[in-house]
């Protein structure tokens, strides 16, 4: 297996409204939670895993999906300088597939966005 101690780095610009269009991507029972803008689409928090859509090349008709099921997350940690709205907010997240990083622009609640993440993966 080849070295993926860092396989993806994806950034977070701001909280927006859930797509409507996510619901094509649940399974049954499954629901949005949280969706947060990203350069050029969106992260889905639902209540099984998260859900970040890339779309790619000039016109952005090519989408890559990630889907990451939060049974595979083993850790996180979260890094601010301590204020409410952090410029340059980090999160980082352990998974068996190897090691992701996720920035935060300004215009997200490095808090909220933790506590998201914590009510994912500890409860159950």
């Amino acid at each position: 297996m080849s070295d993926m101690s860092n396989i993806l780095t994806w950034t977070l610009l701001s909280e927006c409204p859930i797509p409507d269009d996510v619901s094509e991507l649940l399974v049954d029972g499954e629901v949005a939670v949280a969706a947060y803008k990203t350069f050029r689409d969106s992260a889905i928090f639902t209540d099984r895993r998260l859900i970040v859509r890339d779309a790619q090349g000039l016109t952005g008709k090519k989408v890559e999906i990630y889907s990451l099921p939060y049974s595979s997350i083993v850790m996180w940690s979260t890094e601010n300088a301590g204020r409410f709205l952090d410029f340059n907010a980090e999160v980082e997240l352990w998974t068996r597939a190897g090691h992701i990083k996720i920035n935060l622009q300004k215009g997200v609640d490095i808090r909220k966005f933790d506590k998201l993440i914590a009510n994912a993966l500890l409860k159950g």
